[in-house]
């Protein structure tokens, strides 16, 4: 058996932890063999929930979890691990825009970066949950200095996931049919879902999923919009933001960016700009990328049209000026 890694989840006392904890603690993104320390990282007024938290992860009697470590200091937090699930943020309420949530988040992605620094592995890899995840993601990358910006990533994967689901419903066919379909930039509402480059199989042929739908005006109108306002309309029915779907999608992330992705298939992750298509340099944007040995590489020489690329400058000048507004927040603390 191998030996155990030690893997934190912030804000673990809250919904989208809720579901990720068992999930982790199962095996499903480390590996069935693959045994864990969790550090289970909240605020001081969410220790006694995280109690219950702690029982109910004992009571799932899971082999391969040896440890649970709730606590409320960074310090304690960071120390030693190789994974972190950075869920913990104030949560987008209904009404509530995505700018009013960067000052009070940026704050918390500071101090964690710096924690992170000072604490943590210097090979960890960093998923951001809490949004605006993008931003946070740099921010927290920005004060951890001896880390390199590589290992802080953001999740786009619930919107990919998002995409790839609403493709199989139009076609009726199986989820892992489709194959390919692309988030680009920001995990906000001007993120753009590209199916132009996804792939399908139908009646055991494989098809472009373009070609396969057949009808331009669904997949640059309604499918785009369906997948960018998703987020608000599961908040609109629930009362609450996507939790299930988001702890799913943050396995996922993590799972492939651990193991690798397979031949021939992407996926996305928010990582930092090297300017790839156009996208401005230095901020987290989310590109396709394949996977292997742990490391990430942005799939170059996909062909996008005229409209994509009027929709990745879009979401790169809002990436761009959530970027200076973080800046100027952490500036002035």
């Amino acid at each position: 058996m191998a030996q155990p890694i030690r893997v934190v989840v912030t804000g673990a006392a809250g919904q989208i932890a809720y579901s990720l904890l068992y999930m982790i603690a199962r095996g499903e993104v480390f590996g069935k063999d693959q045994p864990l320390i969790l550090h289970l990282l909240d605020i001081p007024p969410m220790m006694g929930v995280l109690e219950g938290v702690v029982m109910e992860l004992a009571d799932c009697a899971l082999p391969l979890l040896r440890q649970v470590i709730p606590t409320a200091d960074p310090a304690v937090g960071f120390k030693d691990v190789s994974a972190a699930f950075l869920v913990g943020a104030m949560p987008r309420k209904e009404g509530m825009e995505r700018k009013d949530l960067l000052s009070a988040n940026v704050k918390i992605f500071k101090a964690q970066g710096q924690a992170i620094d000072q604490h943590a592995r210097k090979d960890i890899k960093v998923l951001v949950v809490g949004n605006p995840a993008n931003t946070n993601a740099l921010v927290c990358s920005h004060y951890a200095p001896s880390i390199p910006r590589e290992n802080f990533t953001a999740m786009t994967r619930l919107d990919q996931n998002r995409a790839t689901a609403q493709i199989a419903a139009k076609l009726g066919v199986p989820i892992n049919a489709v194959k390919n379909v692309v988030i680009w930039g920001n995990h906000s509402s001007t993120q753009f879902p590209d199916p132009s480059n996804g792939i399908v199989e139908v009646d055991g042929a494989v098809k472009r999923v373009w070609d396969a739908v057949n009808d331009a005006a669904f997949l640059q109108g309604q499918f785009v919009e369906t997948v960018q306002k998703r987020g608000a309309a599961v908040i609109a029915a629930r009362k609450m933001s996507s939790a299930m779907s988001a702890a799913k999608a943050a396995c996922d992330h993590m799972h492939d960016w651990w193991n690798g992705t397979a031949s021939g298939q992407f996926v996305s992750m928010g990582v930092i700009s090297d300017g790839s298509y156009g996208a401005p340099k230095d901020v987290v944007f989310s590109f396709p990328v394949e996977i292997s040995n742990g490391k990430w590489k942005i799939v170059q020489g996909l062909q996008l049209d005229d409209f994509a690329k009027s929709k990745l400058a879009l979401t790169g000048k809002e990436l761009e000026e959530e970027k200076g507004e973080a800046m100027a927040v952490c500036s002035a603390d």
